[in-house]
C-alpha cells in the first residue's frame, strides 16, 4: 500500500520552509527549466527530440504533486499569454492558437503527468529503481494518453501513434533509464548519516 505524504526530493535539499516566496521561486525556475527544456533539440533518431518530457516528469518527481502540477499551469499560461516557451513556437508565441493545436494534448498531459509523478514521488516511489520506473513510466504514459488522444483527432488514431509516439519511445526509454538510475541514487547519498 502506498503511503501518504513523505518528504520530496526539493525539500530535502532545501530548507523545507512554507514560504510564499520560496515557492514562488522554484515554480518560475521550473517554468523556466521547462521553456529550456522544450527549445533545445537533441539530435536523434528518427526525429529530434526534446528534454521537456524529461523536465515534465523530474518536476513533478522533485517538487511534489501540487508545486509540481502549479509549475507546469504556470508554464502553460505563460504559452497562453504569447509567450514563445513551447517547442517550435516563434519567437512572438501564438498562445491559445498553439494551445489548440494538434499538440494541445500533450501540455495537457504534461500537468496532469507532473501531478502524478509528484503523487508517487510524496509516497516514496522515488526512492527505489523500481519504483522511480513506475513513477516515469506512469506520468509518460499519461502524456501520450492526452497526446494522442487530441492529436488522433487531427490525423486520425494510426497517424498520431506512428507519428506522435513510435518515433519517440526509444529517447523516452533513455529519459527514464536516466531518471531511474540518478533519482534513487541521490536520496541514497542525501540519506547517509541521517538516522533512519
Amino acid at each position: 500500500m502506498l503511503q501518504a505524504s513523505r518528504l520530496v526530493l526539493i525539500d530535502a535539499l532545501l530548507d523545507k520552509s512554507d514560504s510564499l516566496f520560496r515557492t514562488f521561486l522554484l515554480v518560475l525556475a521550473g517554468s523556466i527549466l521547462l521553456t529550456v527544456s522544450a527549445k533545445i533539440q537533441v539530435p536523434f533518431y528518427p526525429v529530434p527530440m526534446t528534454l521537456q518530457t524529461l523536465v515534465v516528469l523530474l518536476i513533478g518527481i522533485v517538487f511534489g504533486w501540487r508545486m509540481g502540477f502549479a509549475t507546469v499551469l504556470v508554464y502553460l499560461a505563460q504559452g497562453a499569454m504569447g509567450i514563445p516557451v513551447f517547442a517550435g513556437t516563434p519567437e512572438k508565441g501564438l498562445g491559445l492558437l498553439y494551445m489548440a493545436g494538434p499538440t494541445g494534448g500533450y501540455l495537457v498531459g504534461f500537468a496532469l503527468a507532473a501531478g502524478l509523478t509528484g503523487w508517487l514521488a510524496e509516497r516514496g516511489l522515488d526512492r527505489s529503481v523500481i519504483g522511480t520506473a513506475i513513477a516515469m513510466i506512469a506520468g509518460n504514459s499519461v502524456i501520450y494518453l492526452f497526446g494522442l488522444g487530441w492529436l488522433a483527432n487531427f490525423v486520425g488514431f494510426e497517424k498520431a501513434v506512428a507519428f506522435g509516439m513510435s518515433p519517440f519511445l526509444f529517447g523516452d526509454l533513455v529519459k527514464i533509464m536516466l531518471a531511474t538510475a540518478s533519482l534513487p541514487l541521490i536520496w541514497k547519498f542525501l540519506n547517509r548519516g541521517r538516522p533512519q
